[in-house]
């Protein structure tokens, strides 16, 4: 059965400065999420890619048009690849989120959070499997396929691939430009790899500690 790249957007200023982009039109990758997509498209350029799916939105689509171009290829947009929907917590800073009450249940049992306006991380899921079952069954079962999506879509698909609850997603991480790589077979799945950045400047750095 075919193998998925599920790739993440590159770097954007909401990404920069800590802020929820969530849905909003006309987030567009800054610079440093330019040389990402194009390292992303140099490193497959010569991997045998059949296909090259994006969310819909700006950032996604932009990270998706050089790794498509260089194999000759359109950008196909599919709506189950799209941002989850963060309703009233959209466009807001991540510094202002987690002082809300709601900020704990995201972080420690998301399968609770229902995003005020918005949708379940339970619904997220679905969404997100239901696609790739989708694009597995449109493959044959030795295709390379691309889909270009965002963070929290491409942990809840490792995560339930992987067998892991939903409330423990949050302990996967998907760094901006990484790879993270499923391989799906009709009775099964095997998670080859998760988060694989060409950019290790975009890797988690742990905080500094508050002197007392």
């Amino acid at each position: 059965m075919p193998i998925i790249l599920l790739i993440r957007h590159g770097e954007n200023d909401y990404v920069k400065k800590g802020r929820l982009a969530g849905r909003l039109p006309g987030v567009h990758l800054n610079e440093k999420g330019r040389k990402q997509a194009h390292m992303l498209a140099q490193a497959l350029q010569n991997a045998p890619i059949k296909a090259v799916y994006s969310s819909p939105l700006d950032r996604t689509v932009e990270t998706a048009q050089p790794i498509a171009e260089a194999k000759g290829l359109p950008v196909v947009t599919r709506d189950g690849l799209l941002e989850v929907d963060f309703g009233d917590w959209q466009d807001k800073t991540l510094k202002t989120l987690r002082r809300r009450k709601l900020w704990r249940i995201v972080q420690t049992r998301p399968s609770l959070m229902r995003f005020p306006q918005g949708e379940t991380f339970a619904q997220a899921q679905q969404r997100i499997v239901q696609e790739l079952e989708l694009l597995r069954k449109e493959h044959k079962p030795k295709d390379l396929i691309v889909c270009v999506s965002h963070s929290d879509l491409i942990k809840l698909a490792a995560a339930y691939y992987l067998g892991l609850s939903l409330d423990l997603f949050q302990r996967l991480m998907v760094a901006p430009a990484s790879i993270t790589t499923l391989h799906l077979q009709a009775d099964h799945a095997v998670l080859v790899n998760l988060n694989y950045s060409l950019d290790f400047s975009s890797q988690w750095k742990p905080r500094r500690r508050r002197r007392k």
